[in-house]
């Protein structure tokens, strides 16, 4: 069994529900999680006039390899109505984005998938929640725990905890 976390997110529809749908559907084809963050709502990142996002961490325990996780991740966010455009190459909003920020310690550069998560040290929404449930983790390129990195971010993007979240 292989440790990984996961953000997931959302700007479009009934985002609590899919949220919730997901970690259903990751619950059921990807492994156990066995812990979540809070929901926060955060500002858009990257994005100009989208509306704010929805995010929440989790701690997944898989039996799959990343790129099988990959896999069956991008098959879940496509059965609750995300659709990929590979010509566009700017952020758009969607129901759904699940991303994996690490798996295990693993450091994995392909041309698929690279871990950990090239971005995550810049983002507050992904390292406000991420600190919920794992502030200690050290980052395996980086040296550094969650809580470091999250203290050192230089965004400035509103991320406000709306409520826990129970498994």
């Amino acid at each position: 069994m292989e440790t990984a976390f996961l953000l997931l997110g959302g700007n479009v529809g009934d985002r609590e529900k899919c949220i919730n749908d997901a970690i259903t559907l990751i619950n059921r084809e990807a492994g156990t999680v066995t812990q979540a963050s809070a929901l926060y709502e955060t500002e858009p990142w990257g994005m100009q006039k989208a509306d704010k996002f929805l995010n929440i961490a989790i701690e997944l325990s898989t039996k799959l390899s990343a790129l099988e996780l990959l896999d069956v991740l991008l098959n879940i966010e496509k059965q609750l109505g995300r659709e990929r455009n590979p010509l566009i190459k700017e952020y758009e909003s969607r129901p759904i984005d699940i991303d994996i920020l690490f798996y295990g310690t693993e450091i994995i550069q392909t041309p698929r998938l690279t871990i950990p998560h090239p971005q995550l040290q810049a983002r507050k929404f992904v390292l406000v929640p991420l600190c919920d449930i794992a502030p200690e983790f050290i980052h395996p390129i980086l040296q550094k725990s969650i809580m470091t990195l999250l203290n050192e971010c230089q965004d400035k993007l509103e991320t406000v905890a709306l409520k826990p979240y129970t498994l």
